[in-house]
């Protein structure tokens, strides 16, 4: 099973939409293998966009993700990583369809409410930035497993 990264940003917690967010994976039947609220640390956001340092929008990607709570999550399914972009919708909003995470509750790409690894090799070091291995549980069968055995 494939697993990857997400990140309901500052914004998203903010604006009240933890729940409606999760529930949108949740439907979709992604396994929730670790979930945390924290404050990001400098440390962290720099190791989460370092492929962007140096860029002229890299100190305010820092200043958003560290100016509130995020809700760190790590999913599992098969295809788990294109499914989950799938419900997000496009980076911008304004180019995002309805129905999907920033379709309907994002404005303006700066602020898109949620973050997901775009690729194994992302979602792996995202993971590893923000849960130790001891946080992920992942000895447990959702109902749909357990449904699926028989």
């Amino acid at each position: 099973m494939e697993r990857t990264f997400i990140a309901i940003k500052p914004d998203g917690v903010k604006r009240g939409f933890i729940g409606k967010i999760i529930s949108r994976f949740e439907d979709k039947s992604y396994k929730i293998v670790a979930m945390k609220m924290i404050n990001v640390t400098l440390e962290q956001a720099k190791k989460h966009y370092a492929e962007h340092e140096g860029k002229p929008f890299f100190d305010s990607l820092i200043k958003y993700i560290t100016s509130g709570p995020i809700v760190a999550m790590v999913l599992e399914g098969e295809n788990v990583i294109a499914g989950t972009r799938h419900i997000m919708g496009k980076t911008n909003p304004n180019e995002a369809d309805v129905g999907t995470i920033r379709g309907d509750f994002a404005q303006v790409k700066e602020y898109n409410i949620v973050h997901g690894s775009d690729c194994t090799e992302s979602a792996n070091r995202e993971i590893d930035i923000y849960f130790d291995k001891s946080e992920l549980c992942e000895n447990y069968k959702t109902m749909l497993e357990i449904v699926m055995e028989h």
